[in-house]
């Protein structure tokens, strides 16, 4: 081993052992909790660690020094995957060497790191983990680590290896006479973005190490680390000349925590650098709902009640009085309701609570209080109109469990899934709600772009619908543009050389220059074919881009974890300028810089898409969706799209879509990437409910490997079937 990294390391030691004799007990010092590091993720300063934060641990961060500014969002998915996303302008380095594509925007890195932990600390063992760091970015920072920590009273320790840009030092294995990277292939393939085994575990490897204290008093940490990069192969140097000399191989740093929800950073680096920081975090599995609902009604039915002769009795006055408690108590909208002498069949959508048992207790509750010669209660979830559940709950079992009448009673036991037949008995009340009208806020983003880091638009869309029947659905939105950026948006014809037709990068043109905009209106045919199976046609201008015909069949057997649906679509793209116009030209000219471009002016796009809720242990709580098909702009290929719901009922996702394009045909980027955190309404207001809000971000707008946007998708519509987005909360 280098003779000054032992010394060093024993400094390190030494220095910490009268301190470690003088605090043994550890339950002195506040409860350890891990930390972030400067490039995101649990880590040390510069280096990375092999610890792990709880599951769910959500944490958005940014650290700044004079070469660096790093934006990070890391996320624990599971007890034994890290995973961040970060990006990193480069202070010394502009985006570009045209100014008038890119002007002084600066060079911005886009990298995606994992961890995954091998080994969970015990008594004798260390926490161990391997990790990649920037594994589909530029090759500015990537590199690959294996790192082990152990607790002792109120210090973590860490020692671990690295290579590629975490190894560059060289302490341990590499020759630097081939390289500052000991001959590491550091060029990265097509336009960024794609992943690079073959240099993995190369090149100079390095061993790091250091410690994190923390101090007595909570708030504070302190960190000291032994750094396995020499910062010689750092893009500012190569690329711009600038020195970033290493004066020292030992970082120092504090951190001070502002309670459960973030913390301020301050570190002394290579011996000459100050770098700043600041994270916030929550906990995706801890958020919990907190409502203020209608009280669940008391069971008051008295045990001997006659389902004798002429059934239910009730007037008018009474059935109307059911139906809205119904809508208002057990959360299922403006029900229709049927009745025989014995059974009482409510059908209505579930509006308001994911966990299901939740309504059908309080619906069962309503129906035996105020219908007591009933003896079952049907209760038919629909969506869309359409018939997706029928939950059958026996009077005389629900009675024994209301009373609790015996020990562990639930409400399972009264509870049974039955097959889909239709409402029996005669028409008691009936929704004539055939409007519905909508007001939504939307948020469009997207990251590292080359005129600007940060593009976005806000807006609000105003929808309405009418339905005819139970299958016949006539329905619009209008986009009204409140605040964008999308004005330094330049992509009009691709500077990269290359020619796919434009289809989502006139994103300026439909949302800047037109700030209120017919967003969709569409027919659209839906029908539950048979006990499994679901359809759906439309037509119409089907998003804000583009507009035509579709179709979708969705095959969903009742409590399966797989789904099976394939939609197909012939599609023309809209003319921009024009509220109904659609493009009859493919090739367009562009005055600003005097060159043609391409549109889509009629083609076939569609997928057939595979669902799967996986049972494994250790892959809790996600779906996988792996669609195939064609894209807008004629290419084919694969989206495969994972997501992980964690207890409070978020959903945190990532897709990637790998088409037959190649990356200098695709452009920047190399392939279609982005990511999506959905939340339930639930959990951010003071109401119960199943709607969502979702987030997404994209790092770059690209035409390759894009799917039309769809009013409807059967999967969602139909989720009560198994849920996934309506899933109760497991906290």
């Amino acid at each position: 081993m280098n003779t000054k990294l032992t010394t060093s390391l024993s400094a390190i030691t030494l220095a910490m052992l009268p301190v470690l004799h003088s605090h043994a007990d550890e339950f002195d010092y506040p409860a350890f909790k891990p930390s972030q590091s400067d490039f995101g993720g649990v880590g040390l300063i510069q280096m990375p660690s092999g610890r792990m934060a709880p599951e769910g641990e959500f944490t958005i961060g940014a650290t700044y020094n004079d070469e660096y500014h790093h934006y990070t969002v890391s996320l624990q998915l599971l007890p034994w995957l890290e995973s961040t996303v970060r990006y990193t302008l480069v202070q010394d380095l502009l985006y570009s060497d045209d100014p008038s594509f890119s002007g002084d925007t600066k060079y911005t890195d886009k990298g995606i790191d994992f961890k995954i932990r091998l080994l969970k600390e015990s008594y004798w063992l260390p926490e161990t983990s391997i990790g990649i760091r920037d594994f589909g970015g530029t090759g500015l920072f990537d590199g690959e680590f294996i790192a082990a920590n152990k607790h002792i009273g109120p210090f973590d320790f860490t020692l671990g290896v690295g290579w590629g840009y975490i190894g560059n030092s060289g302490n341990l294995t590499g020759d630097k006479s081939l390289g500052n990277d000991c001959d590491r292939n550091t060029e990265y393939k097509g336009k960024g973005g794609s992943i690079d085994f073959d240099r993995w575990f190369t090149g100079c490897s390095a061993i790091f190490g250091g410690v994190e204290y923390q101090t007595p008093w909570q708030p504070l940490r302190l960190k000291v680390e032994y750094e396995g990069n020499d910062y010689q192969s750092d893009f500012p140097v190569t690329r711009g000349g600038i020195d970033m000399t290493q004066d020292s191989k030992i970082n120092y740093g504090a951190l001070y925590r502002l309670g459960d929800w973030g913390d301020v950073r301050v570190s002394y680096e290579r011996g000459n650098t100050w770098t700043f920081g600041f994270n916030l975090n929550t906990n995706f599995n801890d958020l919990k709902a907190i409502w203020r609902d209608e009280p669940a009604p008391t069971y008051q039915r008295q045990s001997g009640v006659s389902t004798d002769s002429k059934g239910p009795e009730l007037n008018d006055d009474e059935w109307l009085k059911l139906a809205q408690d119904l809508h208002q108590i057990a959360g299922y909208d403006d029900p229709t309701i049927y009745a025989t002498d014995e059974i009482v069949t409510v059908v209505a959508p579930q509006t308001k609570y994911r966990e299901r048992a939740e309504a059908h207790e309080r619906a069962a509750t309503l129906i035996a209080n105020q219908v007591p010669k009933a003896n079952e209660y049907r209760l038919i979830e629909t969506a869309n109109s359409q018939v997706v559940t029928e939950t059958r709950i026996d009077g005389d079992k629900f009675a024994k469990y209301a009373r609790n009448e015996y020990f562990g009673a639930s409400i399972d036991d009264a509870t049974t899934t039955g097959t889909l037949d239709s409402p029996e008995g005669r028409l008691i009340a009936k929704s004539d709600k055939a409007w519905d009208v909508s007001v939504a806020p939307t948020l469009q983003q997207s990251f590292g772009g080359s005129e600007n880091f940060y593009m976005f638009n806000i807006g609000i869309n105003a929808g309405a619908n009418y339905w005819f029947g139970d299958h016949v659905e006539l329905g619009g939105s209008m986009y009204f543009n409140l605040y964008d950026n999308y004005d330094k948006f330049l992509y009009e014809v691709p500077p990269d050389g290359t020619d796919l037709k434009r289809v989502r990068t006139l994103v300026r043109q439909y949302i800047n220059d037109n700030p209120v905009k017919m967003n969709n209106l569409q027919l659209t045919w839906m029908d539950r074919l048979t006990d499994d199976w679901y359809a759906q046609a439309y037509g119409g201008y089907l998003e804000m881009m583009f507009g035509g015909v579709g179709g979708e069949v969705l095959y969903r057997p009742l409590n399966s974890n797989w789904a099976l649906g394939v939609d197909a679509n012939y599609v023309i793209q809209r003319d921009p300028d024009s509220q109904f116009g659609f493009f009859t030209e493919e090739v367009q000219f562009d005055p600003l810089t005097g060159r043609n471009y391409r549109v889509q002016t009629g083609a076939v796009t569609g997928h057939a898409t595979v669902y799967y809720q996986p049972q494994w242990e250790w892959l809790p709580n996600t779906l996988f969706k792996v669609s195939a098909g064609q894209y807008l702009t004629e290419d084919k290929g694969i989206t495969i799209d994972f997501s992980k719901q964690f207890d409070s009922g978020v959903i945190a996702g990532a897709f990637a879509a790998i088409t037959n394009l190649s990356a200098e045909e695709f452009g920047e980027g190399s392939y279609n990437k982005g990511f999506y955190v959905s939340i339930p309404f639930d959990i951010m207001t003071v109401k119960p409910s199943t709607n969502r809000a979702t987030i997404s971000w994209l790092p770059l707008s690209r035409d390759g490997g894009q799917m039309l946007n769809r009013k409807y998708e059967l999967f969602s519509v139909t989720d009560a079937r198994y849920p996934w987005y309506g899933r109760k909360a497991l906290n």
